[in-house]
């Protein structure tokens, strides 16, 4: 395809212009004619049927006309102001209604003159209108653009009160299609396009924006997704090559005396089958001199602190420092005092670092860590600073690392000559598809495997009138020396409303548990570090039996007498999010509950995230339910990740492509990693095209 042509500036297109391309580039980002090329329509409407009016109450809500528009006038006042319009043919008359009017739009339409309309028809009291009807003149030369199928592209609200209707759109697409038509070139290879039927690039592209049948679309929809899943995947998987060949890593040639030691005298448990698989994975990676580069994912409980802290012991015993980062104090403090004993007896030193450590702790442990005297650190992103400095870090852990940005992270990796090895963990099961097209370009370890004795957490969902229900019940669990979480949303900590809703429930639960029978602690985001650690302290202690918090507790925090969860206002949670709380309980020798707490009106997705929860424990479910849901640019931090191009292909939907085409990469790859091949010559090209030089420490995620 002429790249030089697809990036002229939209303006330059006939029907665009300068104000027009400005309004365009605000509501669509589109900038330039490949922008404009490849934005799809979302959905196909039917427009070579005609209907007459006198059929309204036979046909589907979708409606095309044919007649005049006889009156047109504006009724109402101030914010309740709307057009109004009498549109008739030969057997009837129906209202048309615009409830935002403006004057370019009265301006544009003319009364007694024959207009194709399409629109949706309104039912509202047994009176049927049309609302914002689309309009175009009849006549011969729309009548005879007019195919089986007819595209809606994305729009705004902004977008139409400026006249920019899919109609306008559509033909901006025809201007683009007709200036570029013999500049749109393959990008696959004949012996692929072959192999697997594909149709051709330039008429899958024009076929998508003008289709002549439903049979012509889906064969052109699936040459799009073809060629969107194959240099997605060939990116991945030349980025994952290359690293290994490029960057090298510390190689750290021996297990080590701490592991062993650890393994053989401090380890109280047996790990299961899927950590020891994933710590031979791991182990394998450290020893193989090139850089590790590894994400390992499993459910929450199934045992990932354990096996990071085995492989900060590797690297320790090979004489290199370690650290793990994580996105709160209250984690970062919670790992420290969980390894602080083996560290100790194991002679490692181990040390916190946090934004709110103290001013001359911070530089005492800033010295010691240069000087190479500290062997392991744990810490929030305060890691990352830039006088922060290691003398020889060897392996970087990410714990949660969706909350943290890629231009964080990356900071960890600049510490050393050599990039440390890289060890990223997260909660967060992650559907297979997206973990393909995210992290398709790092090495994977799944623990899929809970430790024996991990309860099945009951899951209930109840509303707000059940409250008496709920209060009797907890105060049974805490008489058996149990203790509870109570999680309100957060969504921000500046949210008066959240913050109100979080002292307004704390206030509640004093009244229903008083003192002194009952203790209550409170932590959110607003209270002071050494606060928030006193409070759960207190708690871990089993000195109060009920914590009150924000989501500060949603990933890590380790309580095994907790049993009960109570998750407020549990609609305004993602399932993803609703699953790591209620993973904090269940994690001793007792049954637990999670209580979803919701109002009475719920939105279709709230009531599909509910009925999810009470049905399964499998973060895996979830993962793939929670993508089909919300997409997936909003899990992960995907929409950090610059890897999701994707504009056609549905990570549920089109599994099966998604699994045959990365094999395909795969095949290419093993025999032509360097694409030299004369066959391969055109995918090296598309690549060179599309793809700027990226400097060394790019091919670390």
């Amino acid at each position: 395809m002429n790249n030089d042509i697809l990036n002229t500036p939209i303006e330059f297109l006939k029907g665009v212009g300068p104000n027009r391309a400005k309004l365009i580039k605000e509501e669509l980002k589109i900038s330039n004619f490949k922008d404009l090329l490849f934005q799809f329509p979302y959905r196909y409407i039917d427009k070579t049927k005609y209907h007459k009016i006198s059929e309204i109450d036979t046909i589907s809500s979708e409606i095309q006309l044919i007649g005049e528009i006889k009156e047109l006038k504006e009724v109402g006042i101030g914010s309740k102001k709307r057009l109004v319009g009498s549109f008739s043919d030969k057997t009837g008359t129906i209202q048309l209604v615009w409830f935002k009017t403006n004057k370019w739009l009265i301006e544009s339409i003319k009364l007694n003159k024959t207009y194709i309309l399409f629109g949706k028809i309104n039912d509202f009291k047994g009176t049927k209108s049309i609302p914002h009807p689309e309009l175009e003149v009849y006549n011969k030369d729309n009548l005879s653009r007019r195919t089986s199928l007819f595209g809606v592209y994305p729009s705004t609200e902004n977008l139409n009160k400026k006249g920019v209707t899919n109609r306008v759109f559509t033909k901006l697409i025809e201007e683009l299609l007709i200036k570029i038509n013999n500049d749109i070139e393959e990008n696959l290879p004949k012996y692929i396009i072959d192999k697997y039927k594909l149709m051709d690039r330039r008429k899958s592209i024009i076929c998508v924006h003008k289709p002549r049948s439903s049979s012509e679309l889906s064969l052109a929809i699936y040459r799009l997704k073809f060629e969107e899943i194959f240099y997605l995947q060939i990116r991945l998987l030349k980025k994952n090559i290359l690293r290994k060949e490029r960057i090298k890593g510390y190689p750290f040639s021996k297990i080590g005396d701490k592991f062993e030691n650890f393994y053989d005298n401090q380890l109280k448990f047996d790990l299961t089958n899927a950590q020891k698989r994933v710590i031979k994975e791991i182990r394998k990676d450290l020893g193989s001199g090139a850089q590790m580069n590894r994400l390992l994912q499993g459910d929450v409980g199934s045992g990932k602190t354990i096996v990071a802290f085995m492989s900060a012991l590797i690297a320790i015993g090979n004489g290199f420092q370690a650290c793990i980062m994580t996105p709160t104090e209250i984690l970062s403090y919670q790992h420290y005092n969980k390894f602080k004993e083996f560290c100790n007896i194991l002679n490692i030193n181990v040390k916190t670092l946090t934004g709110s450590s103290k001013a001359s702790y911070k530089k005492e442990i800033k010295e010691s860590l240069k000087r190479g005297e500290i062997d392991l650190l744990i810490g929030t992103h305060a890691l990352i600073y830039d006088n922060v400095e290691f003398k020889n870090l060897g392996l970087a852990i990410i714990d949660e690392q969706h909350k943290f940005g890629v231009a964080q992270r990356s900071k960890l990796w600049h510490k050393n000559k050599l990039p440390p090895h890289i060890l990223i963990m997260t909660a967060t099961p992650i559907p297979r598809t997206l973990a393909m097209s995210v992290y398709g370009d790092l090495d994977m370890s799944v623990i899929d495997e809970l430790p024996p004795g991990r309860k099945y957490i009951n899951t209930i969902h109840q509303t707000h009138n059940q409250r008496l229900k709920l209060i009797d019940f907890l105060k049974n669990e805490i008489k058996k020396g149990r203790q509870a979480y109570v999680v309100y949303p957060l969504i921000k900590e500046s949210e008066k409303l959240d913050f109100k809703d979080l002292m307004d429930g704390y206030e509640s639960f004093s009244r229903d548990f008083p003192m002194p029978k009952y203790q209550i602690s409170i932590v959110h985001g607003k209270m002071n570090n050494e606060d928030k650690e006193y409070e759960m302290q207190r708690f871990i202690e089993n000195k109060t039996q009920i914590l009150v918090s924000t989501t500060v507790i949603e990933v890590g925090v380790d309580i095994p007498n907790a049993t009960v969860m109570i998750i407020e206002s549990a609609e305004r949670f993602g399932l993803s999010q609703l699953h790591q709380l209620r993973g904090r309980v269940g994690r001793g020798q007792h049954k637990s509950y999670c209580f979803l707490i919701t109002g009475h009106k719920k939105t279709k997705e709230s009531k599909i995230r509910m009925e999810t929860m009470v049905n399964t424990n499998d973060g895996f479910i979830i993962a793939e339910k929670d993508l089909e849901l919300r997409g997936p640019g909003n899990i992960m931090g995907t929409q950090q990740s610059g890897e999701m191009p994707l504009r056609v292909t549905n990570l549920i939907s089109d599994t099966k492509l998604i699994l045959k085409v990365r094999k395909l990469v795969e095949k290419i790859l093993s025999k032509d990693v360097n694409l030299e091949n004369i066959n391969n010559s055109l995918i090296l090209k598309t690549l060179r095209n599309n793809i700027q030089k990226k400097d060394i420490w790019e091919y670390i995620s």
